[in-house]
């Protein structure tokens, strides 16, 4: 096992780190991860900002899509909403990583008994495989646009992206990804604001059990539980100070929120075209409502969203259990193989994609009660984070976020029973 990096003080009371690992030849760490997927050159090793760009993946749009498909814009209002939870918690996680220099996973490990301890690996490789299963779904559908049936889609898929990263060549692949998935976002927002805003109301409330699992989905697909662990790792292997980790929060969490917005408006213009539980008539919902051209860029957009959570995020967490258990780094590929293997026969197996993808957005709201409990007590420990340590407003606001995000699951679930 790699040695954990140490932050000790200096005489003037700045820390130090360790020399940066040597790269090896898979690439398989965050730090290769975070050396290739370079954030604006003002924000310039905030991590925080790739989280918020992969954390618009496959499931976090068809989530969206969804909710204007469903009730068009009544839930923006709640999206708008998220941005404050979804800063706080991803600002504790930065803030872990910027002042202790290790991920939530390692200090789970170091800082708790290790029966504790390992109910992060747990909550960790469940949220991988959840998330798995969702991208997949996503490129599934993605690509139905295209008339691929998923028998086809999915084994292609899987191929694909453990090939990539078995070379460990996928640099110039994700910069791509994130290219094309957000020119499509845009692309299609254009084309929304082509056509005009459509006269409704932003603020909507219903007591329909449909309303409150979007709600739900919402959440789970905006504080996803691989953010926490993959932000506090990736800003302690590129040094990130405070400063930079809050303020690419900050600015991320506002971006990616806009653009959920934007995808509720384009799922707004298919209202009442197709059955968010069984899914059935989305490809002809979206050619129909769209156009055929632009239903291919949404096509392409879910399959590119998806791949670069595929190959990037999930191996952040993949990273995350290596940390928590306290394998050898070496253990990573075949962690990820093992976790993203069961996931390509679940689609195939419940061909109700829309209903699987929002299920499973719900389930990470629960999922993340774990690390997210560890992460409140963590930041706010002195003997970890020294005068960085959250209290008064900043604790609060960390708690309050983390008990909102898990009461609208609670919620949805018990009206929905």
């Amino acid at each position: 096992m790699d040695a954990a990096p140490s932050v000790g003080p200096q005489m003037d009371g700045e820390p130090t780190f360790p020399s940066e690992p040597p790269r090896t030849r898979a690439r398989l760490t965050l730090p290769a991860i975070s050396r290739h997927l370079r954030a604006p050159r003002r924000w310039r090793g905030g991590p925080a900002w790739l989280v918020m760009i992969a954390d618009v993946d496959a499931a976090s749009i068809l989530t969206a899509l969804a909710s204007g498909a469903s009730y068009r814009y009544d839930l923006i209002w709640f999206l708008v909403v998220l941005t404050l939870p979804l800063f706080f918690i991803q600002e504790a996680s930065g803030r872990l990583g910027s002042v202790a220099g290790k991920g939530l996973g390692e200090l789970a490990r170091e800082r708790f008994p290790p029966r504790i301890a390992s109910t992060a690996a747990i909550s960790m490789a469940a949220g991988d495989v959840a998330m798995y299963v969702a991208e997949y779904a996503g490129i599934a559908l993605g690509l139905s646009l295209f008339g691929i049936p998923p028998i086809i889609s999915l084994p292609m898929a899987f191929v694909a992206h453990i090939g990539l990263v078995a070379r460990g060549r996928y640099a110039w692949v994700e910069r791509v990804l994130i290219a094309i998935s957000a020119g499509v976002i845009v692309s299609l927002a254009v084309a929304v604001l082509h056509r005009g805003l459509l006269p409704y109301s932003p603020f909507g409330v219903s007591t329909q059990p449909a309303f409150f699992l979007l709600l739900a989905a919402n959440a789970g697909a905006v504080v996803m539980p691989f953010m926490l662990y993959f932000q506090s790792s990736a800003t302690a292997a590129k040094r990130t100070t405070v400063a930079i980790s809050r303020q690419s929060t900050l600015i991320g969490a506002v971006v990616s929120e806009g653009l959920m917005i934007l995808v509720v408006m384009i799922g707004a213009g298919i209202y009442g075209s197709f059955d968010i539980t069984t899914g059935s008539g989305f490809a002809s919902a979206v050619s129909s409502a769209l156009g055929q051209d632009w239903g291919y860029v949404l096509g392409a957009g879910l399959v590119a969203a998806a791949f670069l959570a595929l190959v990037v995020v999930s191996l952040g967490s993949a990273w995350g259990v290596t940390e928590a258990l306290g394998l050898p780094r070496t253990s990573t590929f075949w962690i990820y193989v093992v976790e993203s293997l069961p996931a390509v026969f679940v689609p195939l197996l419940f061909p109700q994609l829309v209903a699987l993808v929002l299920a499973l957005m719900v389930a990470m709201v629960f999922i993340l009660i774990v690390p997210g409990i560890f992460l409140g007590t963590l930041v706010a420990d002195r003997r970890v984070m020294g005068e960085e340590a959250s209290r008064g407003l900043w604790r609060a606001a960390f708690w309050a976020s983390l008990g909102f995000v898990v009461s609208v699951g609670v919620l949805a679930v018990v009206v929905s029973a």
